[in-house]
């Protein structure tokens, strides 16, 4: 079974304050592009984070082997092309000439190498394709080589999966850095150069073309897959927390692109003529409330299960998006609505009026005895602050003892990494969410992975979702992947790794000058004014 097949069956989806800035409105210079991100850039480092913002600023510089297309296709990218032989378990890959980083230097076949053992120490779908692997080697210093153990499938698609973590391509002395430890050094070679020199922490980050990067030839130019032709000679980032503030400077035209638009602004931003606002992700976006899983209270199962029966992921979601319901869905399980491994296995809980006076029961019965609840809400990033907000209202109703730690969305991502007690600068719970291609499967579902230590943050061990993992891999075709994945969900809701508050669809704001943009997530290339 191919995974073309089916993102093709779920293709269907519906899809501190920075200064006011210093000018007063007026048009942009022709090659330089403002853009207001969803949050500020913590850590540059887009292996050891899931942070969709790292990735986002990780495709101006970096490149990939592999691309997706709009079909869901894997196609070459840093790749010129690949060759598969004994029986699929020889998979030889050639680099396109021309490479280079922003250095100048050559990138080569053991660059390449070296990245994706790097990203496959973090990555679930990764983990899977190292384990497949029994040597993965360059041959000299345009190729490289997969020895696999037995095919493996989904190898292509893989390393051309949008999804955090990406396999992005780096220089071997830094892909060779222990993959748990950001670096700090940024060497790319794709269509654009960070500019350190000019990043002020919270307000700004700067990236300038790189004049001398080479897009491949051919091919349409769809999500991640074909030329990354630039039209913009300077990026700007302006970080805007104040919502109120960020679509002020868009439809005065003091920027063109807003990534995250707040629902109370949405109307406002419609009636403007000069401002475009669309959906541009048709899997959507998936909210979720992580625990800690090695820590008290919630290393107890029970405690967590205790607390599905308090979540109402309509409340989630409205605070999100609004009351439109076209604009979100609630009853969602572990996979994205309306895509072929959703299903309704476990959901019970989830399901129904909440009843507080039984969930404070089922916690008691637990062996909840009134233990302090880090809560983690980001203040910088209205979609997460909404939903911690929501969070923290329901584990008081159910009578939790929540200390709720408000700080910005960096400081999380920094500090959800920490495994220490919460008491010692660790935490209980925090809010996020991911796109719905990322939870598409049981390959690439990082939340759903149970492998201790070497999980995504919240270090669940679930041996059983890891057994039917697995299987799921092995499974000749749709409708027995299928019916793995009931078995993965319905475990889940058993050991409840996190409680899925909800899927909704976030638009997107530009100025109606600017053009080409690309669906899935923020991209730079394609795009111009005019």
């Amino acid at each position: 079974m191919q995974r073309r097949d089916l993102f093709k069956a779920g293709a269907a989806v519906p899809a501190a304050m920075a200064a006011p800035l210093a000018s007063p409105a007026k048009a942009q210079p022709a090659r330089l592009l403002k853009f207001i991100p969803q949050a500020d850039v913590a850590v540059i480092d887009p292996i050891v984070t899931t942070a969709y913002v790292t990735r986002h600023h990780a495709f101006l510089i970096y490149d990939t082997l592999y691309g997706l297309d709009a079909q869901f296709r894997a196609q070459p990218q840093m790749a010129a092309g690949h060759t598969i032989e004994n029986d699929g378990k020889l998979v030889t890959i050639t680099l396109r000439p021309g490479l280079k980083f922003h250095d100048g230097a050559p990138v080569l076949a053991k660059d390449a190498v070296a990245s994706i053992k790097r990203w496959w120490a973090r990555d679930a779908m990764g983990q899977a394709l190292a384990l497949a692997t029994d040597e993965l080697v360059p041959l000299d210093d345009t190729r490289f080589v997969f020895r696999l153990k037995k095919p493996f499938a989904l190898l292509f698609d893989a390393l051309a999966k949008p999804g955090s973590p990406v396999c992005f391509v780096m220089p071997e002395r830094i892909a060779v850095q222990d993959p748990n430890v950001p670096f700090k050094d940024i060497m790319g070679s794709g269509p654009y150069r960070y500019k350190a020199d000019e990043r002020v922490p919270g307000s700004l980050v700067v990236y300038e073309r790189n004049t001398d990067y080479v897009p491949r030839s051919g091919g349409a130019i769809e999500w991640t897959a074909g030329p990354k032709v630039t039209h913009f000679d300077r990026i700007e980032w302006r970080v805007i927390p104040d919502a109120s503030t960020a679509a002020s400077a868009l439809t005065n035209g003091e920027v063109d692109w807003w990534e995250q638009p707040t629902a109370d602004l949405l109307p406002l931003l419609r009636r403007n003529r000069n401002v475009k606002t669309e959906l541009y992700d048709p899997t959507g976006l998936l909210g979720l409330c992580r625990f800690n899983h090695l820590h008290p209270p919630f290393d107890n199962p029970a405690i967590r299960r205790a607390l599905l029966g308090a979540c109402s992921q309509s409340d989630y979601m409205s605070a999100v998006i609004g009351t439109a319901p076209a604009m979100w869905k609630d009853k969602v399980g572990f996979f994205p609505p309306g895509t072929p491994f959703a299903s309704d296995a476990g959901i019970g809980p989830l399901v129904g009026p909440r009843d507080y006076d039984k969930v404070k029961r089922d916690l008691a019965a637990a062996g909840y005895k009134g233990e302090k609840v880090v809560l983690m809400g980001a203040t910088d990033f209205p979609t997460l602050n909404a939903l911690a907000q929501v969070c923290l209202d329901m584990l008081q109703k159910a009578g939790m003892n929540v200390d709720y730690v408000s700080t910005d969305w960096g400081s999380i991502v920094t500090r959800r990494a920490n495994r220490n007690p919460p008491e010692q600068g660790g935490w209980n719970i925090f809010l996020t969410f991911f796109t719905g291609l990322d939870f598409f499967s049981p390959a690439g579902h990082l939340g759903l992975r149970g492998n201790g230590l070497a999980a995504w943050p919240g270090w669940p061990t679930m041996p059983k979702v890891e057994e039917l993992r697995a299987a799921w891999f092995d499974a000749p075709n749709l409708a027995e992947q299928q019916r793995i994945a009931r078995e993965i969900q319905a475990e889940a809701f058993q050991q409840v790794p996190y409680i899925p508050v909800g899927a909704y669809f976030q638009p997107w704001s530009y100025r109606s000058n600017i053009s080409g943009v690309l669906n899935g997530m923020p991209l730079f290339w394609n795009v111009r004014r005019g």
